[in-house]
């Protein structure tokens, strides 16, 4: 079993920044591959990034160039750096863990957090 709480969330003007938090508890850390999911009101849960045990990192396209997701192992903790935030990046953003090979797709993940909610105005 692997608890996640996620943090970091806010209100924040467009073109603004935050850094999402999820910290991990429960079994260990480096084994699992970590993603950042987000869901906006009345829509799916989308794929936003994920980073696997070797620290590849994978981001759906209307982020790329904007957030960085990374990892510290020792402190059992995964982040997600948002840059240049638009207000269609709002949304409740979720992070998840995995032991698949698959990042993409919210059935790929065994663990989820509860949710960080992120309002960007313009």
């Amino acid at each position: 079993q692997v608890q996640l709480v996620e943090s970091g969330g806010g209100l924040v003007q467009a073109g603004g920044s935050l850094r999402l938090s999820c910290a991990a508890s429960g079994r260990t850390f480096s084994n699992y591959a970590m993603g950042w999911f987000r869901q906006a009101p009345g829509k799916e849960r989308e794929f936003v990034a994920a980073i696997n045990w070797s620290g590849s990192t994978y981001y759906t396209d209307s982020v790329k160039g904007r957030f960085t997701i990374s990892r510290d192992n020792a402190k059992n903790t995964v982040y997600l750096q948002m840059n240049s935030l638009k207000p269609e990046d709002t949304a409740v953003y979720y992070c998840a863990a995995t032991t698949r090979r698959s990042y993409y797709h919210s059935l790929s993940y065994d663990y989820w957090g509860q949710g960080t909610q992120v309002t960007v105005s313009s």
